[in-house]
Order: structure tokens, then C-alpha cells, then sequence
């Protein structure tokens, strides 16, 4: 009898190391109107040289143009095509059988943000207004768990995140926008909030993410959140604004700052080798030098007779996004061959599957998880 209970007990001890996760804490970094082209192929050779949307364009070419590919990619953002590549998974590469896509119909920010969040789409989300979302986002629905209370939080440089998580409703820490980080956080604390006042952004609703990202380092080797949510936004803005030059190099210097995240992950008694990290972004953009800068379905586009006439179909395949992720519950695949087009809204549950909670019990309306990039 000894001996059967002793291989019952055995039984179910695999059998709950099988069902929980690996992964106490996720890191969800979003890089606002990255084009999986350059994720994947590197500068784009239509727009490097064209004096329209450059500046200085040989300075910008031998900086990042490279007549091979995986070169030209690795260049650009070289921590996630090499040590995302190497040991974790990417998704979105769409001219080598990788595809992903955004669920709602409109194709920009706040739709984008509140399905990567929600793992729904509410498609009455319809334009970028500050209007408080109705829809509970996975930050909130955790915090109010005993267990993630106050461990969840987001950090963004664009000032309409305190809308999108709801913060008049939800008790989730958000830092967004040019909001102070509390003074007694860290050492660097006062300064940084001073440089945030000094150093004029070329946005008044979008901050440099330099802020963003010091400001939520800090916070999580302070609070040690469970879920972080860290949005970085200059990419999208420079494409606006129609400087290729500037987007390049803030994509650059966005993947460094994940570079430097997972260092910090690795080096941290209670992230290292128990931390998930996820990267994906909110939209897509346009393929060609007329419409690179913008993004926005048919349907967004008919609400305005500008748009309407310059782009009477939308901007055709700025619905195509991309995802890259690493950690212990992540198969080290490298570019994942989809099957099927995989969702934007299947982030969240992914995120709640990597922490072991059942996204179903949250959330009956989730979307599933992407399990082909799970252990």
C-alpha cells in the first residue's frame, strides 16, 4: 500500500509540474507602428534613399544598409534577430510563411492597445479619443486577485494609456505620458523627472521613450510587478511625421532597451530565469513610399473625406503585425511557420497561459492563447 501511494503522490506531483507554468512574471513590451518589415528584412531600400522622408541619406545607409538581409536585420535591431532568433520564437514574417494580424476593423492605437490588453475586440473602440475603455484590460482583472494586488502595472509614452487601462475605474499603477515617477523610487528619480520637463519632446502627447523605459526599469527592480506592460511610442510618431532616418534609429534604440530589459531579467533574483518576455506592437503601417506613414482600415478611412480620397481602399496591410518572445515557457523555434493567421487578441491569453491562470475563468471572451509558441 505504501509503495502505491508513494507512486500516486509521484503521479501527481508530475502531473501538476506539468500544468503550472514555469514563468512567474511576464514583461509585455510594445514598439508602437513597428512594420514587421523591418523586424525581419531590415531598412527598407525605397525609403533609405529617398530625400522626402531623409535627411542625410548615405550617413543613413552606411549605418544601416547591408546588401544581405539577415545582415541588414541584424543591424537594425540585432538583439532580436540574433538572441530572440537563437533561443526563443518570432512571428510575423510574412513573405517566409510567418503571419499575424490585428482582429479589429480599424487598424490604429487605441483598438490595437485595448485587444493586445483586453484579448477582445470591442469594435465600438473606434478612434484615439480619451474616452475611458469600458473593457477591463488583464492588468485589471489580475489586480483584483489577492495574489497580483498592486503587482501589475504599465508604463507608456503616449497619454492616453490612463484611458485605454481605465485608471478611474481600475487600482493598475500606469506612468504615462509626462506623468513625474515618485521622487523616492530610485536615486536618478528627481533628475530624470526634471530632464522629462527640460528636454522638449517633439510631441505634446508622446514623450521620449527614454523616460518610459528608465522610469519602468526602476519601477520593477523596486516593486517587482508580476505583469508590466512597457509601451514604447517614438517609432510611430517619426513615421507620422514622415523621418525614416529618426524611426530607424529609434527602432535601434528600442531594441537596445530590450537588449538591456533582459539583461536586467536575467541578473534579478526573482525574474531571472522565471520571467516571460513578450514584444509585439499595436499596428502595421503602409508598404510603399506614398502611404508608409499611415495606417487605418477602409472603414477608418471612410469616416473622413480626406482620407477617403487619398486612400480609398485603407492602408493595405497595416493590419499585418508581428510578435517576438522569450523565456522559460517559450520554445526556442526561432520564426514560427503559422498554419493559420494568428490574432492580436491572442496575446493576453498567451500572457495569462505563461502565469498560469486560466483565461477562459477571466475572461469567457478571450481569445485563445498562441499555443504553437508555448512549452
Amino acid at each position: 500500500m505504501k509503495a502505491i501511494a508513494k507512486l500516486a503522490v509521484i503521479g501527481c506531483t508530475l502531473m501538476i509540474s506539468h500544468i503550472v507554468k514555469a514563468s512567474d512574471n511576464v514583461v509585455l513590451v510594445t514598439l508602437d507602428g513597428v512594420r514587421w518589415q523591418e523586424v525581419f528584412n531590415g531598412a527598407d531600400q525605397k525609403l533609405l534613399a529617398n530625400p522626402d522622408f531623409v535627411k542625410q541619406p548615405e550617413q543613413l545607409k552606411q549605418q544601416f544598409w547591408r546588401d544581405d538581409k539577415h545582415a541588414r536585420q541584424a543591424q537594425l535591431m540585432p538583439f532580436i534577430s540574433n538572441t530572440i532568433a537563437q533561443h526563443g520564437v518570432l512571428i510575423g514574417d510574412r513573405e517566409n510563411g510567418s503571419t499575424m494580424s490585428v482582429s479589429n476593423p480599424w487598424y490604429f492605437s487605441y483598438p490595437g492597445y485595448s485587444e493586445i490588453l483586453t484579448g477582445s475586440v470591442d469594435e465600438a473602440i473606434n478612434s484615439n479619443d480619451k474616452t475611458p475603455n469600458p473593457n477591463k484590460t488583464i492588468l485589471e482583472r489580475l489586480d483584483q486577485r489577492a495574489n497580483y494586488k498592486n503587482k501589475t502595472a504599465l508604463f507608456g509614452s503616449w497619454d492616453v494609456f490612463p484611458f485605454i487601462v481605465n485608471t478611474k475605474r481600475s487600482d493598475v499603477y500606469v506612468n504615462a505620458g509626462f506623468m513625474p515617477i515618485e521622487a523616492d523610487l530610485f536615486a536618478d528619480a528627481p533628475l530624470l523627472n526634471a530632464l522629462q520637463q527640460e528636454i522638449p519632446s517633439p510631441w505634446h502627447n508622446v514623450r521620449l521613450d527614454s523616460f518610459t523605459y528608465r522610469f519602468a526599469k526602476a519601477y520593477m527592480l523596486a516593486k517587482k510587478p508580476k505583469l508590466l506592460v512597457i509601451s514604447l511610442g517614438e517609432t510611430d510618431d517619426f513615421a507620422h511625421d514622415g523621418h525614416y532616418d529618426h524611426y530607424l534609429q529609434s527602432a535601434k534604440q528600442s531594441d537596445a532597451f530590450i537588449k538591456d530589459l533582459w539583461q536586467t531579467i536575467q541578473t534579478t533574483p526573482g525574474y531571472k530565469n522565471n520571467t516571460t518576455l513578450i514584444i509585439t506592437t499595436d499596428h502595421g503601417r503602409g508598404s510603399n513610399a506614398n502611404d508608409w506613414q499611415h495606417h487605418s482600415s477602409k472603414q477608418a478611412m471612410a469616416k473622413s473625406e480626406q482620407g477617403r480620397k487619398a486612400f480609398p481602399e485603407g492602408i493595405i496591410g497595416s493590419e499585418h503585425i508581428w510578435l517576438a518572445a522569450i523565456g522559460p515557457d517559450i520554445k526556442p523555434q526561432g520564426l514560427l511557420k503559422t498554419t493559420t493567421e494568428l490574432k492580436q487578441a491572442q496575446v493576453a491569453a498567451t500572457i495569462l497561459t505563461v502565469l498560469g491562470e486560466n483565461p477562459k475563468q477571466l475572461n469567457p471572451a478571450m481569445a485563445d492563447a498562441i499555443d504553437e509558441i508555448l512549452k
